[in-house]
């Protein structure tokens, strides 16, 4: 693990043809860009959310992802996973991403950013893990077990970004509600809801199923 977290890439898409895409295109293929790319309020330049009904957005503007879970997933799948290959628009080194509190801040070459929500695996994942040549039937629930889904970013200060920039955490929240901690309550155990209740800034999807679970009403949809 690198002393200093830093970036290892930085990653962009644009819509391709996909059948066993939900719209019959997505952008989840990254590849991986040299030099400094522009982070602005709704993602990086050059990168095309393709399903802005249940992507995208300020509140899920740059997806981080770290090396680390992309050699487990590798050891674990019995193939090499490169950078960008989980969607990923940041690929990390040296950090925990999971383990960061939700509302944390990052300052990254000169963007700043806030750790504000969670990846929620869709079809689409399923459908690009499978095209990669091994069984997926099981792909969804293997990721939403390992409950290491790494953060969608804000951008509050806009700025340019690139490979080997260092990740300083300037501001940590304090209350202990990890990235892990989001992720599990939305999906897995939804008594762990109403702990997010009090994250500033929580995303409006989140606190609408924290408030019914706190007020003994079901969730509703998990497509956070």
């Amino acid at each position: 693990m690198c002393a200093v977290p830093v970036i290892r890439a930085v990653n962009v898409g644009r819509p391709k043809d996909k059948q066993w895409a939900g719209l019959g295109y997505t952008s989840i293929d990254k590849a991986t860009v040299t030099g400094p790319v522009l982070a602005h309020r709704r993602g990086l330049v050059g990168d095309v959310v393709s399903d802005t009904k249940h992507h995208g957005g300020p509140d899920q503007a740059v997806y981080a992802f770290a090396r680390e879970d992309l050699d487990h997933w590798g050891r674990e799948l019995g193939r090499t996973i490169r950078d960008g290959q989980f969607g990923e628009n940041l690929t990390t080194e040296g950090i925990d991403v999971n383990e960061a509190e939700v509302g944390d801040h990052w300052r990254i070459g000169t963007a700043l950013f806030e750790v504000a929500s969670v990846r929620i695996p869709c079809n689409d994942f399923k459908g690009w893990m499978g095209e990669s040549g091994y069984d997926n039937r099981r792909w969804v629930k293997r990721f939403t077990m390992a409950c290491r889904p790494g953060p969608y970013l804000r951008v509050l200060e806009e700025g340019h970004v690139a490979a080997g920039d260092e990740i300083e955490t300037v501001h940590r929240q304090g209350h202990g509600v990890t990235v892990s901690t989001m992720f599990r309550a939305i999906t897995l155990d939804h008594s762990l809801l109403p702990s997010l209740l009090q994250i500033d800034g929580l995303v409006e999807q989140v606190r609408v199923k924290a408030t019914r679970i706190a007020e003994g009403l079901p969730p509703g949809r998990s497509d956070v």
